[in-house]
């Protein structure tokens, strides 16, 4: 019978009942299955009428439903309206309390979910198998809603296997084939996410030392017991260089540094910003590798990690600040709060008030911005165009996330070069020269000319390396070819070279050629010395002359046999040019005598004289060639070298008949080739390197250093757009070449400031090595920041240095180191790949310094404390109260 006491008639129940099945189905409901036969016993029961009849149902009993009465696990392919109905919660809860529910059976509560195009109630939910990556035999049967979120699969297995709070885990599903894939989106359902019932999901732990168990490099056992036991200062940890990977370590290691990023994702409040449907950023897959990145880092339980992150990166950049304007970007989309971006049109100031214009701009980009590195990292420009044609002024408002400042650019260049006299008596002198950094080759020799006094007509300059001329430069050439680092060798050469017949300009390498080994006729020829640029008068050219010539040229280094020794034979006369390969060969003996006293001496190691010598006047050979004259007795000096035209890297011999004469090309090359006895005999090596400084060498080189202040400066400096880089005026109608003024509105928590020491012109490109001096602490931007000052609340423009990205190195090769100081002790370090040491505050400023990171004062916590609570919304920006600058 029914209960008495509370309990409607049966006419009330059935229409309370008929009532709430009669609302329909909506999403997120609960409802409930009830069995048929006690179903319509009960409905018999209401429409009799009569609460003594033999129909009363009596409790709710489901157990037609089951498959057991211990599982209480519901029957497979159950038929609505035969086997169970479905009744909402409303219903479900009245009967209970009319009639009661069978001891022990649970109720079979079930969702009503929303699928595409129609709801249902989910009578079947997706069951699942829940485990531990580590005990993968124990799994744990647990139904879920299609509707229920991962996370909410996550908190359950969190659950059933006690993990503690403070442990990070993430899930896997296994698929068929027996992969893993992970479940990424946490807000994803489990519809979206495609799991079916009898689908294992797989938690895992991350480890104490910040690596996934899944993900752990695959290296010894010993060195993973080694980390493991390893305890070190959290975030004093190195990166392996992958492959030229120093820029990409730099980066990191920069905005590991950074105190209220890094403890962003320490604290794992990037697990609620993940933004998986930004169609701009890669899913939150760069911002997880980057947090796995800092979680290995500052766990202290590693000396260096290998930064896997950066497969997503990929190679294409190679320097440290576009590395890091790509990384922020990435983050920031992975990141981003809003999930839609609607469409803003920006708007003109049109002679509004700054502070409605800014607020406006601000604004809009929150509208499509929104996330911890604009947070952190976001500033604000105040850009000023003006039209130089109907002075039409243009005023936005531009967020920015870094300055790039550039560095006071001289106009002028310091090159080091030596000097080659023709005079065999002088040793080459060493010079230092200012020339145009926009300059030709011959402005180098104009300024060369005022040390040697040798006029800039009468040189000719080269690049020496390895013993040869890697190139001739022409007086047209510009400077910007010819790099610091290359060996510059100015040559002084015969006037008159335009001229009819007048003199030729040889280029002559020195090479010696080794004995025969091991029964090897052949000989092995090896370039030394340095090369020559020898003026020859072309109208009495010869192979005899020009072995006279060379011989004179060399005489400063080179002894010739004393007469009557052992070198003097009888023999019949020969032509000089000898192209058998034995390397000797015979010729007229020839006598100079040398003057005493030349007027370029100077002692060696000395800083040189001012001047130059007088020019010598080019030899003059009067011996006729040989070819054709007869052979007759005479008393000769055997040579001490051979002479070959060879091609212009001094490997390869030209063919010449021994009869024909010289030979005349567009360029032709010399060798002077001499057997190993003789050049050991003759040729003194210590002499023929020994070089002179010039006076100039001796003053010292002002070292050319700015102030950061100075670069700042120069960033807020009125500029011309290019012509590359017009501007449509909206009133002229037309391109303007307007003037350009960008001003600093408001600063972020965070400065980032990068110094463009890398120049790129049409006329040269460089990397600047000035000294930019920059402070560690109280850097003050009071002065540069033009929105206006509350005067009872001054704005915090203070800020302290806390990393520096170096570069070491040229254009076109270099390497990229960190400074940067640990946020929880205080202390700097020196980060270079996988080693890392305690650095002095007085070695972080260097002419290597790159990017800058600044934090503002007020947001430095001292070594030790708690870090400064963030809002909710780890909100800020430059114009949000906690970053307010006003």
């Amino acid at each position: 019978m029914a209960a008495a006491g509370g309990v409607p008639g049966l006419e009330a129940q059935r229409r309370e009942v008929e009532a709430a099945e009669q609302r329909g189905l909506r999403a997120g409901e609960r409802w409930y299955l009830l069995e048929n036969h006690w179903y319509q016993q009960w409905k018999e029961y209401v429409e009799s009428g009569d609460q003594n009849s033999s129909s009363f149902p009596g409790h709710i009993n489901n157990s037609e439903l089951f498959e057991d009465l211990e599982s209480f696990r519901l029957k497979e392919r159950l038929v609505e309206s035969e086997e169970y109905v479905l009744v909402p919660e409303d219903a479900w809860n009245k009967l209970v309390s009319w009639y009661g529910l069978e001891h022990d059976q649970p109720p079979i509560e079930r969702k009503v979910v929303e699928l595409p195009s129609t709801q249902k109630v989910e009578v079947y939910p997706v069951e699942l198998y829940l485990c531990q990556h580590n005990d993968l035999d124990s799994p744990v049967t647990t139904q879920f809603s299609r509707v229920d979120t991962i996370d909410a699969v996550l908190q359950e297995a969190r659950g059933q296997f006690e993990v503690p709070p403070e442990d990070e885990t993430r899930l896997w599903v296994k698929n068929s084939d027996g992969s893993c894939e992970r479940l990424r989106n946490i807000h994803m359902t489990v519809l979206d996410a495609c799991l079916s019932t009898g689908q294992v999901v797989i938690m895992e732990t991350r480890n104490k030392d910040g690596t996934w168990p899944s993900s752990r490099p695959h290296v010894m056992r010993n060195s993973v017991e080694d980390d493991e036991l390893y305890r070190g200062q959290p975030g004093v940890c190195g990166l392996t260089n992958l492959g030229n990977t120093c820029f990409m370590n730099s980066a990191f290691q920069c905005l590991s540094n950074v105190p209220p990023l890094t403890e962003y994702f320490l604290n794992n409040h990037y697990l609620g910003e993940l933004n998986f449907s930004n169609p701009l950023g890669m899913k939150g897959e760069i911002a997880e590798a980057y947090a796995d990145l800092v979680k290995q880092a500052w766990s202290g339980h590693h000396r260096a990690i290998v930064p896997r992150m950066f497969k997503f990166l990929g190679y294409q950049q190679h320097d440290a600040q576009e590395l890091l304007s790509f990384l922020l970007d990435g983050l920031h989309e992975d990141l981003n709060r809003v999930k839609r971006k609607e469409y803003v049109e920006l708007r003109d100031a049109a002679g509004r008030p700054d502070e409605e214009v800014v607020e406006e701009a601000w604004r809009n980009h929150k509208r499509r911005n929104d996330s911890i590195i604009v947070d952190i990292f976001h500033g604000l420009f105040k850009s000023t165009l003006v039209c130089p044609a109907c002075g039409k002024v243009s005023v936005t408002f531009d967020p920015f996330c870094y300055l790039s400042v550039p560095l006071p650019v001289s106009q002028e260049r310091t090159m080091e070069l030596f000097f080659v006299y023709m005079d065999p008596r002088c040793k080459p002198q060493q010079h230092r020269v200012v020339v145009p950094k926009a300059g030709k080759v011959l402005d180098l020799c104009i300024a060369l000319a005022k040390h040697t006094g040798v006029p800039a007509e009468q040189m000719m300059v080269a690049d020496v390396f390895s013993h040869r001329f890697y190139k001739l430069y022409q007086a047209d050439e510009a400077l910007s070819c010819i790099l610091d680092r290359d060996d510059i060798f100015v040559y002084e050469v015969a006037g008159g070279l335009a001229e009819p017949g007048g003199a030729l300009v040889l280029p002559v390498y020195l090479r010696e050629r080794a004995p025969p080994r091991d029964g090897d006729p052949g000989y092995g020829v090896v370039l030394f010395g340095h090369p020559l640029l020898v003026s020859v008068p072309q109208a009495q050219l010869s192979w005899d002359a020009l072995y006279s010539l060379l011989l004179e040229r060399l005489s400063r280094y080179v002894r010739r046999p004393e007469s009557g020794s052992e070198e003097e034979e009888e023999s019949e006369e020969e032509d000089l040019y000898d192209p058998q390969a034995n390397g000797l060969s015979e010729g007229e003996e020839e006598e100079a005598a040398p003057d005493e006293g030349p007027a370029c001496q100077a002692e060696e190691g000395s800083s040189g004289g001012s001047g130059g010598p007088p020019t010598p006047s080019p030899p003059q050979v009067t011996l006729p060639p040989t070819a054709n004259r007869p052979k007759r007795k005479c008393r000769r000096q055997r040579v001490l070298f051979t002479v070959r035209p060879v091609n212009a890297n001094g490997t390869s011999e030209r063919p010449a008949l021994p009869g024909e004469g010289f030979a005349l090309h567009a360029q032709p090359y010399i060798a002077i080739d001499w057997d190993s006895d003789m050049k050991k005999r003759y040729y003194d090596e210590e002499e023929a390197e020994g070089y002179v400084k010039h006076e100039c060498m001796g003053h010292v080189q002002r070292r050319q250093r700015v102030k950061l202040r100075e670069c700042v400066e120069l960033f807020t400096t009125v500029e011309t757009l290019e012509e590359e880089n017009p501007w449509y005026c909206p009133t002229c109608k037309r391109h303007q070449l307007a003037t350009k003024k960008l001003d600093l509105w408001a600063l972020p928590e965070v400065l980032i400031i990068h110094l463009k020491r890398f120049s790129y012109t049409r006329l040269a490109r460089e990397k600047l090595d000035t000294l930019v001096e920059f402070p560690i602490r109280d850097l003050n931007f009071s002065d540069f920041i033009i929105k206006p000052r509350a005067d009872v609340a001054p704005a915090p423009h203070k800020y302290d240095l806390i990393a520096v990205s170096n570069h070491y190195g040229s254009l076109r090769d270099g390497h990229y180191t960190t400074f940067a100081r640990n946020k929880d002790s205080g202390q700097w370090f020196y980060f270079d790949d996988s080693s890392v040491s305690p650095v002095a505050e007085a070695q972080i400023e260097s002419k290597a310094a790159y990017v800058l990171f600044y934090q503002r004062q007020d947001r430095i916590r001292p070594p030790g404390t708690a870090p400064y609570p963030r809002p909710p919304d780890a909100g800020g920006g430059c114009c949000s109260d906690s970053m307010e600058v006003d």
